[in-house]
């Protein structure tokens, strides 16, 4: 080992030699807590411990800019932002979880690589630290996952755009948005959409999630989280995407009032 270290030039040479095996290196994320897929090879492990560690190097998320965090803006009257804005009558919920949309998925899709964009601030500074994900996903067959805390919350749903090259498409102003407030001031946003890879559509989404404010530095972080997806393999009668019905949100209002309670 000490040759192999002597004579390496670098980390991805080290990672590459024959002796360092693929499940060492999966291994090693997993203790690190970064989400990988178990099929992953181990060129793609390689490059994602490589990607760990030039984040690790660079400044801390907590140090970005504190614009890039949802403050939901214009989503408050101004005579009311004084006030507890948990309160229903000074907050408009349907404005906040479109500007939410607005934030979140472009966001969020900056990661894919496909894209080429500059990426956003993307990390476990938008949840709180007690977040649950709960994903859950059906193409030719049903799987679901949970995760607890806001990293590994931030880490899967980072792995399904980056690793795993998925675009989000919100219906927003297609009935695919629809927002209420819970009895204890958490504001529930309900959206549905359409979820892509390249050139193409390869199923639906709802994503649902449970915002509150957080009172030192008013910016809304995320405390739930739950995803579907359902694949076009998985649409069974409607045969495809293209005779599908439009993604909607079916929810009443009561129902999301009540969703996480």
């Amino acid at each position: 080992m000490d040759a192999i270290l002597t004579y390496s030039k670098n980390a991805a040479e080290l990672l590459n030699r024959r002796k360092v095996y693929r499940d060492i290196i999966f291994k090693y994320l997993a203790a690190k807590k970064i989400a990988v897929s178990p099929s992953s090879e181990k060129n793609q492990l390689i490059q994602r411990a490589l990607e760990f560690w030039r984040e690790s190097a660079t400044e801390s998320v907590s140090s970005a800019p504190e614009s890039s965090s949802f403050n939901g803006q214009n989503s408050v009257p101004s005579q009311d932002k004084s006030n507890d804005t948990s309160h229903s009558g000074s907050l408009d919920c349907q404005l906040l979880g479109e500007h939410f949309c607005r934030w979140f998925y472009p966001l969020l899709n900056s990661q894919n690589p496909i894209l080429g964009c500059e990426k956003g601030y993307w990390g476990p500074q938008h949840f709180w630290e007690n977040t649950v994900l709960k994903f859950a996903y059906r193409t030719t067959q049903e799987s679901t996952e949970e995760y607890c805390g806001a990293q590994m919350a931030s880490l899967r749903l980072l792995a399904l755009t980056r690793e795993e090259r998925l675009l989000f498409n919100p219906s927003i102003d297609t009935g695919g948005l629809k927002c209420a407030i819970s009895r204890h001031g958490l504001v529930v946003v309900a959206v549905a959409g359409t979820i892509h890879r390249d050139n193409q559509c390869l199923g639906i989404f709802e994503q649902i999630f449970g915002l509150i404010r957080c009172p030192v530095t008013a910016s809304w972080k995320i405390k739930n989280v739950n995803l579907k997806i359902l694949g076009q393999s998985a649409l069974g009668a409607l045969g495809s995407i293209e005779s599908a019905p439009r993604p909607s949100i079916q929810y009443k209002t009561k129902d999301l009032e009540e969703y996480y309670s």
